[in-house]
């Protein structure tokens, strides 16, 4: 994919980019390691203080940050402008926090004092994808830049403006020159980068092959990753839960971001003695769903990110549908310009299909019907994925078998899959590994350093 803005609304292109040169890399990295040594130096107040600015500049132009989103991916224009509004939040937790879980933690040896120490590793390269093109980058950046890193980003190909925005919003905050740069390049680009001996670690949030791609290289070097993959969270609605709830839920948590999430709910995993309640409400909500310009408040769904984002989703259904699924409602494109895709239920799977093993990224819900919890949990872990989940039941006992026994590396129970910038997220299987957000988030990219004084 080239680098370029194009309108999943419309198709058209409205800008392109040229890859940058090995030449303007290399000194993107001299820039980026030079102001690393001063930087790492700077105090923890200054530091809070221009992240502080940060958080500023998003809530003064969350409008404008908006519609740039929702020009170049697609997502509606009310999400976005929430999106920008979580980036301010993320940016504030860490200039409030940083200092506190980054303090020496003293601990009682043989020693006449022992500590642990936690200090910056350099600059972390960061490879980001376009479905959330503001938040992904700054739940990295805020933490990362508050433990005295510094970082390059190498966004996803479509959202090439919205890049070039954060970089000038960390510049406009007041942080150092080079503190953190957009590398417009392209995937073939990133295996050198993260050879070069001053990139220390790498975090990438995208596809599988992506991950492993981007792991198998790092690991060659003997250099630190997180990743956060793919998923196929369950959505688990036992016969005590709360109907109304979970149904008007179930609608938000599947067609979040025009249903292109990790975290987006995708398996419904619904008890027997509800399931034709539960199944007639979910389609009477997705009929009543607006499909549309994403630009327009009004607009629940807009646009697939890109034509093969559009293909892939439909391949996955149609070969559902020809191996014996049933379509209660969409089941194909929508006949129109841009990349729009009818909400979709499919339901009544034989064994075999694509609902088994894949994401399916878009506005597809996949029903599924099971007779007790025990059931449930299988169906819940029968996946190569384990991301997200969340679960529905008034009982106690019921809500402590969930959490203990789904493998996943977040379980809601009686409510929304979310990102906070509180918990620690990330996933387990082929969702990734490694933490972002919270304490655990901030202290992947450090140096855990011992310190034994006599």
């Amino acid at each position: 994919m080239g680098i370029a803005t194009i309108n999943p609304a419309t198709g058209e292109t409205l800008k392109t980019f040229e890859p940058l040169s090995h030449e303007s890399i290399e000194a993107k990295l001299t820039l980026a390691q030079q102001v690393f040594e001063s930087y790492r130096k700077t105090p923890m107040a200054q530091r809070a203080k221009w992240l502080n600015a940060a958080a500023e500049i998003l809530e003064r132009d969350k409008v404008k940050f908006g519609k740039l989103m929702t020009l170049e991916m697609g997502k509606t224009i009310k999400s976005a402008i929430a999106e920008v509004e979580k980036c301010a939040l993320v940016c504030r937790y860490y200039a409030e926090n940083a200092a506190k879980f980054l303090a020496d933690e003293h601990i009682t040896t043989d020693a006449s004092q022992s500590f642990v120490r936690y200090q910056p590793l350099g600059i972390i390269l960061a490879v980001m994808p376009w479905n959330f093109p503001f938040w992904q980058v700054f739940r990295f950046a805020a933490p990362a830049l508050m433990a005295g890193n510094v970082g390059v980003l190498k966004h996803a190909s479509n959202v090439p403006q919205c890049a070039l925005a954060i970089e000038d919003i960390i510049k406009e905050a007041g942080f150092p020159e080079g503190a953190f740069q957009t590398l417009l390049i392209g995937a073939n680009q990133v295996e050198a980068i993260v050879s070069d001996p001053r990139i220390k670690a790498a975090t990438l949030t995208g596809s599988e092959p992506a991950g492993a791609s981007l792991a198998a290289t790092a690991g060659k070097h003997l250099k630190k990753t997180v990743l956060e993959l793919g998923g196929s969270d369950p959505f688990i609605v036992l016969e005590s839960a709360d109907l109304d709830a979970a149904v008007s839920t179930a609608v938000t948590a599947r067609m979040i971001n025009n249903g292109q999430s990790c975290i987006a709910a995708k398996r419904f995993i619904v008890a027997d003695a509800i399931a034709d309640e539960f199944e007639k409400r979910l389609v009477e909500k997705f009929k009543a769903l607006n499909v549309g310009d994403p630009m327009e408040e009004t607009t629940n769904i807009g646009p697939l990110a890109t034509p093969s984002i559009l293909q892939e989703l439909d391949q996955l259904v149609q070969t559902c549908i020809a191996r014996g699924a049933k379509v209660l409602i969409g089941g194909k494109p929508l006949d129109r310009p841009g990349h729009f895709y009818a909400p979709t239920i499919l339901a009544d799977f034989p064994p075999g299909t694509p609902a088994d093993n894949e994401e399916f990224f878009g506005p597809v819900a996949l029903l599924f019907r099971i007779p007790d919890i025990n059931a449930a949990i299988a169906k819940a872990n029968a996946i190569p994925f384990g991301l997200g989940a969340s679960a529905w039941t008034a009982d106690e006992t019921e809500a402590q078998q969930l959490i203990e026994e789904i493998e996943a590396g977040a379980v809601f129970i009686n409510g929304l899959v979310k990102s906070d910038p509180r918990l620690p997220f990330g996933g387990i299987k082929r969702s990734g590994y490694g933490r972002e957000l919270g304490i655990q988030g901030i202290h992947e990219f450090v140096n855990i350093k011992t310190v034994w004084v006599k």
